[in-house]
């Protein structure tokens, strides 16, 4: 009979009690790390995930150099699945395909034959379609792998072995860039042009301390295979270096193809990195569609081997820039590429790096690589060495030799014991084969052994001269940079946005003459051209004339209401035609309670704002330009005082009359320019408010209406110039009653 208790309590004892909120944790920290470390994240020193760099590897195995013949992605995608990476067929293939791309890779680390895709965002055709080999970046990335320069490590089945990186001859994680998103963190990392990362290194072995703002000055920011124009602010790039964060704005490049009578038209000839043409132009058409590209009338796309996107503009009198300038802002034709150089670093962690420290862990990489591939050699010429001296030998005692080989039954150990050779050396010489001995020339023998014994002297000097070292690197460099000196133009333009302060839908309007008439209860139109101002306007029964005043379609109407608040309306948006208009408020969110005090025209630099007070403030036009139908508040006003004067700053002098009838003049100077805010007081009044207020050019004086509508002119008015927020003294004989200036 079983006992279920003992049972139980066996299969109890088997198991460790364990924490959940533990167990969950340490099992999902061991995920994270597997994700960050064997998927997602490129090592500093080749610039390679595990998939890229196992890619690269099956392909040298299967002698698939680019001077080799190509064979069959399948047949690549299958020894990676079955001897190095046991993940699914179409995620390896998928990977191959990019490092196949010259629009997605800087440098192609594959040669690809057939159909790998293409930028309009095509896929490639499947893997027994298209076939494959190495190109000359994957050689020098490969290059001294078989001569002990890397580690190796078992590979999952642990049938064969694989590298646990490359000896990376060439600076692969910059001049390619990668992407990755691991758990908790990503990397992004843009293409940069190889010369000037060669230019680089060389620098920094010459000068270990270099700032990044140095190497700013030779790495002068990414360069993207399918070229374009950076255009970020030099400032950014340089603290994106140097923390290794940030982003790179980059926008498409164009040209303007001229014709006859003005026409011209918008050639793009270079799109942003990633961004796939037939979706670019699918938005683009999409926008125009919509009525969201106002500036446009067509697109094409005539792209043949080379991208060509035809831009038609609507009017040949916009300007080029200003239409690109407003797609840039709206469209994928500028993008933000983002700059994270979160790595694996050289112990194997990831780490956020800056352009300086993911250079300088290459070049130490470098430098193990060179010492390792040193003692390899080294170790060579010490067993050829032995082999040489061993033959020389043979051929000073060719008939003994022969002798003992013939007739001693241990023809080894005779060997050993009568030339007192080694039992690497005695070996050797069992091994040769009967036709070697007609090479054994004594003089041939003595000179590779003295050529031996240099090159091991001079790679003895290498390992133990770390300045010798760096030498050697430097060499290999420049090197480099020569193979690529003739090829690899930088193909990503570096420019500076130009500033443009004016919106370009502006420029589509037709610029015609208008007169612009507002009644007093707010009944707003605009008449077709330059109308008499003096003329007898028809208003609604019990209505009459405001503001009656002359613009053009292509002006913008200022309007400021008793509360301080500005409106603005582009006057080619104003109810046209001949009847009555429409009401402001239907145009703008103007209250029922709150009246127009002002309307102008924004075409001066500054404004001056007056309260019935005698409050008042200066401003930049620019400034009130409101963007929403509600407006934009300027001057803070007490409840029992209302916005009065609103005058373009055109003259030098202020004329200020209140209720009281006190006048006083003084420079406009005076008056501080701020933003917005109450103002400052102009004017002091013991009774009464602000009756008006004018503007003046000091060297002409001013002028003020009579009762009779007569119009005096006074040039001698020192008798009432003062300091601003004084009383004022009386007017000149003459002046009107109520007092005002027109």
């Amino acid at each position: 009979m079983v006992d279920f208790n003992n049972t139980l309590t066996d299969a109890e004892d088997a198991f460790a009690a364990t924490d959940f909120a533990s167990a969950l944790s340490e099992r999902y920290l061991a995920y994270a790390l597997s994700t960050i470390t064997s998927r997602s994240l490129p090592d500093v020193r080749d610039g390679l995930k595990p998939v890229h760099r196992r890619l690269l590897y099956a392909m040298k195995q299967l002698k698939l150099d680019p001077d080799q013949s190509f064979k069959k992605s399948a047949r690549v995608v299958g020894d990676v699945i079955g001897k190095y990476h046991p993940h699914g067929d179409s995620a390896i293939y998928d990977a191959m395909v990019r490092l196949a791309q010259d629009f997605a890779m800087r440098y192609p680390l594959v040669d690809g034959q057939g159909n790998f895709g293409n930028i309009d965002g095509d896929n490639a055709a499947a893997m027994r379609y298209t076939e494959t080999r190495l190109t000359q970046i994957s050689r020098l990335l490969l290059a001294g792998i078989d001569e002990n320069a890397v580690d190796f490590r078992q590979t999952y089945d642990g049938e064969s072995e694989e590298p646990v990186l490359l000896p990376a001859g060439f600076p692969n994680l910059l001049a390619n860039g990668a992407q990755g998103i691991a758990v908790g963190m990503a990397t992004s990392i843009p293409p940069h042009n190889v010369i000037e990362l060669v230019d680089a290194a060389k620098h920094l072995i010459k000068h270990p301390g270099a700032s990044v703002e140095t190497m700013m000055n030779i790495v002068k920011g990414p360069d993207f295979p399918t070229g374009g124009v950076l255009v970020e602010a030099e400032a950014s790039i340089l603290s994106a270096y140097q923390t290794g964060k940030g982003s790179f704005r980059l926008r498409a490049n164009y040209v303007v193809e001229r014709e006859k009578n003005g026409i011209w038209r918008l050639i793009v000839t270079e799109i942003p990195y990633q961004i796939q043409k037939s979706r670019l132009i699918e938005k683009l058409a999409d926008a125009l569609q919509q009525k969201k590209l106002p500036m446009l009338s067509d697109i094409r796309d005539e792209s043949a081997e080379d991208v060509r996107i035809l831009l038609e503009p609507k009017s040949r009198r916009l300007s080029p820039e200003i239409v690109m300038e407003s797609l840039f802002q709206v469209t994928d034709l500028e993008v933000r590429i983002p700059l994270n150089l979160n790595v694996l670093d050289a112990d194997n962690k990831p780490n956020v790096l800056s352009l300086k420290q993911a250079l300088q862990q290459w070049l130490d990489h470098r430098k193990n690589v060179l010492l390792r591939r040193t003692q390899f050699r080294l170790d060579a010429i010490a067993r050829r060495l032995e082999v040489v001296a061993g033959y020389l030998v043979v051929f000073l005692n060719l008939d003994e030799v022969i002798e003992i080989i013939r007739e001693d039954e241990h023809p080894r150990d005779a060997l050993m014991s009568r030339f007192s050779l080694t039992e690497f050396q005695a070996n050797t010489v069992l091994d040769m084969r009967l036709r070697s001995l007609r090479r054994l020339e004594e003089e041939g023998l003595k000179s590779e052994q003295g050529a031996l014994k240099q090159e091991q002297d001079e790679l003895h000097n290498l390992q133990s001269n770390e300045e010798y070292q760096w030498q050697k690197i430097s060499g290999e460099l420049s090197d480099l940079k020569s193979d690529f000196a003739k090829s690899d133009a930088r193909k990503t333009k570096i420019s500076v946005a130009p500033q443009i302060d004016f919106d370009p839908k502006e420029m589509l309007v037709e610029r015609e003459p208008l007169t612009i008439i507002c009644s007093e209860k707010g009944w707003i139109r605009a008449m077709k051209g330059h109308l008499d101002l003096a003329s007898d306007y028809k208003f609604k029964e019990g209505d009459g004339p405001k503001f009656i005043l002359h613009a053009e379609t292509t002006d913008k109407l200022l309007i400021l209401n008793d509360r301080g608040r500005f409106y603005t309306i582009g006057c080619d948006a104003l109810p046209k035609g001949r009847g009555f208009g429409e009401p402001l408020n239907l145009i703008i969110d103007l209250a029922s309670e709150n009246s127009p005090v002002a309307l102008l025209k924004a075409d001066t630099e500054q404004l001056l704002l007056v309260s019935s007070k005698g409050y008042g403030l200066r401003v930049q036009t620019s400034n009130v330009i409101a963007q929403t139908k509600n407006g934009k508040q300027i001057l803070n006003l007490n409840q029992d005082e209302k916005a009065q004067i609103c005058l373009p700053v055109n003259a030098d002098m202020v004329a200020s009359v209140g209720k009281n009838r006190k006048l006083l003049i003084f420079p406009v100077s005076e008056i501080p320019e701020i933003n917005k805010g109450k103002g400052v007081i102009l004017q002091r009044f013991k009774e009464g408010d602000l009756a008006d207020l004018t503007l003046f050019d000091s060297k002409s004086g001013f002028n003020w209406q009579t009762n009779g509508d007569r119009t005096r002119h006074l040039t001698d008015y020192t008798k009432w110039v003062g300091k601003r927020g004084s009383a004022g003294k009386l007017p000149p004989n003459g002046f009107p009653r109520p007092a005002r200036f027109t």
